[in-house]
């Protein structure tokens, strides 16, 4: 037998393996891919600030040049003195308190109430389907129909609200739960059986940290809901809170100190996301990393 002969497969397969310059730059699936571009930190805050800049600059100008009427959409600059106002008077913040204590109670709530309900229904098949038509007609149940219910069975104080924000977290948790934990790969959980877990080590090592991401991501948007919660039954009857004082300023046709309270709300709940998100990145380190 030849050398020929012995190498031409060899070489054979060794040039459709590496194809010369020009096949390679002709045939689009051998072209390598290029990494995804990388948006620079300071790039992404100085839009948000420009976004900002030109939505609250765009306002006060319209305010300013009559084509707003001033009494619907205050001038943005009065709201900021307004918010300064408060802030530096030490009037908003047992207002504040108050709203805080109560979303913060529901959040917790909600949230162990979520959790909890959505890991056993998400092991209990039967369970699940005894439960379904019933957790479906409540949440279809219009939420802002019970605030008066509970206003009646709690009072005026902080718990009626309390009641109210967690029927608005509850159900958002516990949905999240419910898909992370039915969406954990069969064969990782099998896999774990076979290696001799019982329940409890397959809960903690397996199903919870498989749905992690989302249950941070119900996590994110019940807070949100939880201070909704609390401001709506404070504007329905209370006698403090933010949501008592942005009542008491529409009372008064005080626009002013309506966008006030609202700007109020916002920071808290951009301050409390933070809060979650730097949670979530210490919870969820073991992940690997995607370029974005």
């Amino acid at each position: 037998m030849s050398t020929s002969d012995v190498t031409g497969p060899a070489s054979a397969v060794a040039e459709a393996a590496a194809p010369s310059g020009r096949d390679a730059a002709s045939t689009p699936d051998r072209v390598v891919p290029k990494r995804p571009r990388r948006h620079g930190h300071a790039t992404v805050r100085l839009l948000q600030v420009l976004v900002a800049v030109v939505v609250l600059g765009g306002w006060e100008a319209l305010v300013r040049a009559r084509v707003i009427d001033e009494f619907f959409f205050p001038l943005p600059t009065d709201v900021a003195v307004q918010v300064g106002d408060w802030l530096t008077s030490g009037f908003i913040y047992p207002h504040l308190w108050v709203t805080i204590q109560e979303a913060l109670y529901a959040f917790i709530i909600g949230s162990i109430l979520g959790l909890g309900l959505g890991f056993f229904l998400a092991r209990s098949d039967f369970a699940a389907a005894v439960l379904d038509p019933y957790l479906k007609m409540f949440n279809a149940l219009p939420r802002v129909v019970l605030a008066p219910i509970f206003l009646l069975w709690f009072g005026l104080g902080i718990w009626s609200k309390v009641a109210f924000g967690v029927t608005l977290v509850f159900f958002i948790v516990f949905f999240n739960t419910l898909q992370g934990v039915r969406n954990v790969d069969k064969v990782l959980i099998n896999n774990a059986r076979m290696l001799g877990a019982n329940e409890r080590q397959l809960m903690r090592h397996v199903l919870l940290p498989s749905a992690l991401t989302w249950i941070f991501s119900s996590l994110h948007i019940s807070v949100g809901f939880a201070i909704t919660g609390a401001v709506v039954g404070e504007y329905l009857g209370a006698s403090a809170g933010v949501g008592y004082v942005i009542a008491q300023a529409e009372g008064v046709f005080d626009t002013t100190g309506v966008f006030a309270g609202m700007i109020v709300l916002m920071l808290v709940v951009l301050v409390v996301d933070v809060i979650v998100n730097r949670v979530e990145t210490r919870l969820l380190r073991w992940q690997p990393q995607t370029q974005k």
